[in-house]
């Protein structure tokens, strides 16, 4: 894959454009404007009297837009400094356009011309290194025609060129500019015979195109970070918005941006709870459009959700994240409820869970553990922490539904935490730690990294209390040490392997980067069971990190130990912006108040940091049982209300 970490990403999926610094689309690379997963526009040269602008400036100014900034040297003589200021402001559903401001003290004749071309090469293939010839272009309407055996693409140009060359792609316009003047074009990329297909994510009001899905939160506080971290999550999510094909009210998150603009089961499902704070709308659309995955019949894959094996790291084969998928499906629709998801949109979901966990219960059999892949194969400690949350989340929903089933999950979680206290802890000089799988011979694999912040995300009960974890108190003091330590927390969070284990790569995705899901994980996991000092450490770190991106969180980066002065290097491979991540900013946010709401039962409970490692701050527009929720943490650790739903009362 080609790197794209130095480029500008505009996202409203299913459109994406991919820009330079220079902000000249010439074809190189990924450059272009693309619509579900096609290039329709690789080449956009701008010239103005001859000459390419000289590029000053290139940033993102939303999740869907980019602008950039170059001059052009004096047009006639009088000096150094230029004249004329060019601005692009470009679009990621096709739109671009050019204006050009003149600071010169007497009127100019300026030719502008601009360049256009296309291969209409599907976006694996341009990654690929394999994007296809230039295609000829015809002159259409007021702009540009391509066409292949994969489609057509049109541009157009308001106000119409002056002159249009098919052959080179060309279009001109010549124009006077007075002193302080302005000139504008704005040039629009569409596949012909479609329309500008609005982004899922990108409307107002109501019905299935122009519905936003996600509260419209704010955060403000003595750390003036928190706020532009909230709202650009909150775009970064919107962006990555797609609608279910068949069920167009359905809407659920792709995994990331450029590589991986589809659904992703366990990532779609993993991101929707990170990001229940700001409403359960889309925890429902991705639940549905999951449900109608799950594989039927009474084999041994009965009642999983479908997905792909996935790269486990240096030390661990290939792990399924159906299996992940599965597990996450019940944990996701308890605490949606939890959150306010009406109860009849919880009903028509069970049935699935129910089967997800009678899935669970025929894997694990006679056992106490459940294998991934299975059955007879690896016992993986984050896949333990998985199928424990799910079963007493489960149970919890079937109780509040009057199934059947929830003692029995009980009861095997509680073996289960029995035997994982002794069968998963490797012992060692410095206190031990949780194994990150046990072989099937028993043997432990004890290297240590970020997925064993999967061990105390335990999950949301009734009350506002939280599921019990697989360690017990002591061994989850050992671990919040280890989490904290220099091995792990790197100073821009949490890396995937710990420094001093075999095949540790700062740059390994799960040999060593630093993963925002898990850091996340992490910094609430650790707040909960009292350990603020190691939450705080992860917090300040994974917040440094979203301000030297922009606030624009990849989904990983280089975990190199952070210096003084330093920043944390992007990897080249990574999604950014990443659905996990984006919901991870949410959720370290709303961990630092410790939203615990119970919307069947009328209550919400707050646990705040009481260390305010941020100082105060003030999380308003979040959702709860519906309605809007509005949250103040002092600088003492204190939290109030500030807006609820009508009736919710504050738990002790």
């Amino acid at each position: 894959m080609p790197p794209a970490h130095t480029a500008l990403i505009c996202v409203a999926l299913p459109s994406l454009a991919f820009s330079s610094q220079q902000g000249q689309l010439t074809g190189d690379g990924l450059e272009g404007f693309y619509r579900a997963g096609r290039r329709l526009l690789s080449r956009c040269l701008l010239r103005v009297a001859g000459r390419e602008p000289v590029a000053v400036q290139a940033r993102m100014v939303a999740a869907d837009r980019a602008r950039f900034v170059a001059t052009l040297r004096p047009v006639v003589d009088g000096g150094p400094d230029p004249d004329i200021m060019v601005e692009r402001l470009r679009h990621a559903h096709g739109t671009e356009r050019i204006t050009l401001r003149s600071s010169a003290t007497r009127p100019l004749r300026l030719p502008v011309e601009v360049a256009l071309g296309t291969d209409l090469a599907e976006l694996g293939a341009v990654a690929a290194g394999r994007p296809g010839r230039a295609l000829s272009a015809t002159v259409h309407d007021s702009g540009m025609r391509w066409s292949s055996p994969a489609g057509h693409a049109v541009v157009t140009a308001d106000p119409p060129p002056r002159d249009a060359l098919a052959s080179a792609g060309l279009l001109r316009w010549e124009f006077d500019l007075p002193p302080g003047g302005t000139w504008s074009v704005e040039l629009r990329v569409r596949a012909d015979g479609g329309g500008t297909g609005r982004p899922v994510g990108h409307g107002h009001g109501h019905g299935h195109g122009t519905v936003r899905p996600l509260a419209g939160a704010q955060a403000a506080g003595d750390d003036a970070r928190v706020g532009p971290l909230l709202r650009t999550c909150a775009e970064d999510l919107h962006a990555l918005l797609l609608r279910d094909p068949a069920h167009p009210s359905d809407l659920y998150l792709a995994a990331g941006a450029p590589w991986r603009c589809g659904l992703a089961p366990a990532e779609a499902l993993a991101a929707a709870r990170l990001a229940l704070p700001l409403g359960t709308r889309l925890a429902a659309g991705t639940l549905r459009a999951l449900a109608r995955t799950q594989l039927p019949g009474a084999g041994r894959e009965s009642g999983m959700i479908p997905g792909p094996l996935r790269d486990a790291g240096p030390h661990l084969p290939p792990g399924c994240t159906g299996t992940e998928a599965t597990l996450l499906f019940p944990a996701l629709l308890a605490e949606a409820r939890r959150w306010g998801l009406p109860e009849q949109e919880v009903a028509e979901l069970l049935p699935t869970a129910e089967r997800c966990l009678h899935w669970l219960r025929a894997a694990i059999g006679e056992g106490a553990y459940l294998a991934d892949p299975g059955p007879g194969g690896l016992l993986r400690c984050e896949t333990q922490a998985h199928a424990h949350r799910a079963a007493l989340l489960g149970a919890d929903l079937l109780d509040a539904h009057g199934r059947p089933g929830a003692v029995e999950l009980r009861q095997w979680a509680e073996v289960m935490r029995r035997r994982f206290r002794e069968d998963f802890w490797a012992e060692d000089r410095g206190g031990g730690r949780p194994a990150a799988a046990r072989m099937p011979d028993g043997r432990l694999l004890p290297h240590l990294g970020s997925a064993a912040a999967h061990l105390l995300d335990t999950g949301l009960l009734g009350g506002g209390v939280l599921a019990p974890g697989l360690l017990d108190k002591v061994q989850t003091e050992q671990l919040a040490r280890l989490l904290g330590g220099p091995a792990l927390d790197s100073g821009w969070g949490l890396r995937s392997l710990g420094v001093r284990e075999a095949s540790y790569n700062p740059f390994g995705h799960l040999g060593g980067a630093v993963r925002v899901q898990e850091t996340a994980l992490a910094v609430g996991g650790l707040a909960a069971a009292g350990y603020e000092k190691e939450s705080s450490s992860l917090l300040r770190g994974v917040l440094s990190a979203a301000e030297a991106f922009g606030f624009r969180l990849p989904e990983m980066y280089a975990g190199e130990q952070r210096s003084e002065g330093g920043a944390p290097l992007p990897h080249p491979a990574a999604c950014r912006p990443a659905a996990t991540a984006a919901a991870a900013g949410v959720q370290i946010l709303a961990a630092l108040a410790g939203i615990r709401p119970d919307a069947p039962a009328g209550t919400v409970t707050l646990r705040p940091m009481r260390s305010a490692p941020l100082g105060e701050i003030g999380l308003a527009g979040l959702r709860v049982a519906g309605a809007p929720f509005s949250v103040r943490v002092s600088r003492l650790g204190l939290a109030m209300v500030e807006e609820a739903a009508d009736g919710l009362q504050l738990g002790v």
